[in-house]
């Protein structure tokens, strides 16, 4: 029971994170490009492959925590239905181009966030 309520706990903490980050750059940025999710993404993933490190190889942490920052907070914060929804409303609003720039800059810079967070950490 305890595992779910981790999970639980941190999902809430990752989605008002989510939303309060997101928004906070879209209005930054006033533009039609979905900037907050795609920046939602790449700190996630930065954050994922930190935390892969840490969690593997670096801290033994108890196993509340692991569900905890993974699924919960991170699986909540990074939500590739938002990711997916904002791509299809590029498309529908018939800006196929962005679509496909925001599709692969998002897909491709992801990987090199956590990849970056795994590296960065295992340096540490």
């Amino acid at each position: 029971m305890l595992y779910y309520l981790s999970i639980a706990a941190g999902g809430a903490f990752g989605a008002l994170g989510r939303v309060w980050l997101a928004t906070l750059i879209d209005t930054w940025t006033q533009t039609r490009f979905p900037f907050g999710t795609l920046s939602v993404n790449l700190i996630g993933s930065l954050l994922m492959g930190v935390c892969f490190v840490l969690i593997a190889e670096r801290w033994a942490i108890t196993p509340e925590w692991r569900p905890f920052l993974v699924a919960g907070f991170l699986g909540a914060f990074t939500t590739f239905s938002a990711f997916s929804l904002d791509a299809l409303i590029l498309m529908e609003n018939g800006l196929l181009l962005q679509a496909l720039a925001y599709v692969s800059v998002s897909v491709l810079l992801c990987l090199l966030a956590a990849w970056t967070g795994m590296t960065l950490t295992r340096l540490w």
